[in-house]
């Protein structure tokens, strides 16, 4: 077998190298080829957008991350109303996705189960979440407890759920928490400090952002995109994006980037991501060159950019572009840090220079002594390769999706005149445990909106 190249790396498989739990690259592959993830839904889904959200996002993290396969129970064969995939046939959006249709007597035994709607727990065996989402609030309860209600909720909501779902499944499966697979976790958008189970006078979304400005589409810049696609918009309306990214789609990113597929390796990702939100009915604006402190916003570009590079250079340049508002997501990329989210917002205390300009220059932690590096040496790969494939950060689809809906939600709030934030971290290891440091100077929103459209009653039929 051929070794490995650091653009084809599977970006999960470098934790289990890293930490040893893998002897070998090709072992680090058979321990994600042994995980797998069923879904069952129940008949709910076929008028629920909401629930087709959730379905649609979870197999599209899970199936790039647990590569024994995923696949859903009782996907009926109608059309979505979901405005990720608004007018295609549900079954086909799961074939497309990377899952695969089962029965429930089909279904593996020992396989974890994800429960969506009012969908019947499986037999006892593996652990069973279920999903589960409320205004601003999204998570998983174990099978059995309360859930929310499900009725009404924004649409990042739903999203979110299947993030903090496909983060609990990992982290069981991997045995990174010893808890996973025997508690409730998820996440209030509205307020992150708060008890997600517990309505904290989240507002009706009335508001979405008319323009955007999307640095970066790595993982961080497709699970924005996602994110901005699952929202509320009205068909008739829907935001301008200026889309800025300079490199192409190569092997590895389908391990961590929502919009990208094997067959789309050597495409610009701009072209890729311009099309999937096009199709969406959004009005994108390419800018293919990198972003630095060269780069400056003219009056007619958007003033609120989300940015989701890990260039230290790019970063520190944020302040002096001339947006009215910038929403940074970072993620951390170490052993004990890749399941990590920072999020930042500009104007701030603290400018962009002073906080990422002492990192310019520094280089990610190698672990080239790992026992997975030996082997792969004794099959020929140069030093120069392994010292190449050492340095690549570990990553994973679910939490791009966790910050993409964090900095989402910063945009949202503000423009619902709610709390503010200027720093923010978590871990999808320990959810319920963000630290947040409130900012005290935003104004007003001042970049344009758009209107929601009005939320559709559960089994009603859309306009």
């Amino acid at each position: 077998m051929p070794a490995i190249t650091a653009d084809e790396l599977h970006r999960t498989a470098k934790y289990f190298m890293d930490s040893g739990k893998a002897a070998s690259h090709v072992e680090a592959m058979r321990i994600l080829e042994s995980f797998s993830l069923s879904i069952r839904v129940s008949d709910s889904i076929a008028s629920s957008a909401l629930e087709q959200s959730a379905l649609f996002t979870l197999v599209n993290l899970a199936s790039r991350t647990l590569l024994g396969g995923v696949e859903v129970v009782g996907a009926p064969d109608s059309i979505t109303t979901s405005s990720l995939y608004d007018g295609r046939n549900i079954r086909d959006v799961v074939i497309e996705l990377g899952g695969k249709h089962a029965s429930a007597h089909d279904e593996l035994s020992k396989r974890p189960v994800a429960l969506i709607g009012d969908a019947t727990a499986a037999p006892d065996g593996a652990p069973q979440w279920r999903l589960t989402w409320s205004g601003w609030r999204g998570g998983v309860v174990m099978e059995g407890h309360a859930r929310l209600d499900e009725q009404r909720a924004i649409g990042l909501a739903p999203v979110l759920a299947s993030a903090v779902c496909a983060a609990e499944v990992f982290a069981f499966l991997s045995k990174t928490h010893t808890l996973a697979g025997r508690r409730s976790a998820g996440l209030s958008l509205w307020n992150p400090e708060m008890d997600w189970r517990i309505n904290s006078d989240e507002p009706e979304l009335k508001y979405l952002p008319a323009s955007l400005w999307l640095i970066g589409l790595g993982n961080l810049g497709q699970a924005y995109a996602w994110a901005i696609a699952a929202l509320d918009f009205p068909k008739a309306e829907k935001a301008k994006l200026m889309l800025q990214d300079t490199d192409r789609i190569g092997v590895s990113n389908h391990s961590t980037s929502l919009l990208s597929y094997p067959v789309d390796v050597g495409k610009k990702k701009t072209r890729v991501v311009a099309t999937w939100l096009e199709e969406r009915g959004f009005e994108t604006t390419l800018e293919e060159r990198l972003f630095g402190d060269w780069s400056r916003r003219t009056m007619s570009e958007p003033g609120v950019a989300l940015c989701g590079v890990d260039n230290a250079e790019a970063r520190a340049a944020l302040d002096a572009a001339g947006f009215g508002l910038v929403v940074e997501a970072g993620l951390g990329a170490g052993l004990d840090s890749f399941q990590s989210v920072g999020i930042h917002t500009f104007p701030a205390s603290r400018s962009s220079g002073l906080i990422w300009g002492r990192q310019i220059g520094q280089s990610n932690p190698s672990f080239r002594n790992a026992p997975a590096y030996a082997s792969l040496a004794e099959d020929g790969m140069d030093e120069c390769g392994l010292v190449q494939l050492a340095s690549r950060t570990i990553a994973v689809p679910f939490v791009g999706l966790l910050a993409g809906c964090l900095a989402v939600s910063e945009v949202l709030r503000r423009l619902h005149s709610g709390p503010t934030i200027e720093v923010l971290s978590v871990s999808a290891l320990a959810i319920a445990d963000a630290e947040v440091v409130w900012s005290m100077d935003a104004g007003p929103y001042a970049f344009g909106f758009v209107h929601a459209k009005e939320p559709v009653e559960p089994g009603a039929v859309p306009s």
